[in-house]
């Protein structure tokens, strides 16, 4: 488990990559709607592992292809924003957990369950 102090450095991270991501000039990556989901960052805090989902799944590979592209602007913003003696190196991975919890729910919602009322 992460301590508290990791776990600060995890939330601030995010705020900030949030804030930089409207300022990338990329079409792959300014075209599409993208969500921080989480960051995890290793206790030395040599890197980061920002989890994003997109809004449009269609448009996730080339958002991320982006998102690659612009990791040393995007690690330039967070290191003038948080100054930490190391800014963490960004590693980008697709969060899914959206989508499978949309999937989760369909398929509960297509289960035929009687309630007390119609038995």
């Amino acid at each position: 488990m992460a301590s508290n102090r990791i776990m600060r450095i995890n939330e601030e991270i995010q705020k900030s990559l949030s804030d930089a991501l409207r300022t990338v000039k990329d079409p792959r990556v300014s075209g599409t709607m993208i969500s921080i989901t989480r960051v995890e960052t290793t206790p030395d805090l040599r890197y980061a592992k920002v989890y994003v989902s997109f809004l449009e799944e269609n448009k996730a590979a080339d958002a991320m292809k982006g998102l690659k592209s612009a990791g040393g602007y995007l690690r330039r913003e967070v290191a003038n924003d948080l100054k930490l003696r190391y800014t963490p190196e960004l590693v980008w991975e697709l969060d899914d957990s959206i989508v499978y919890g949309a999937r989760l729910l369909s398929l509960i919602n297509s289960l035929d369950i009687k309630s007390d009322e119609e038995e």
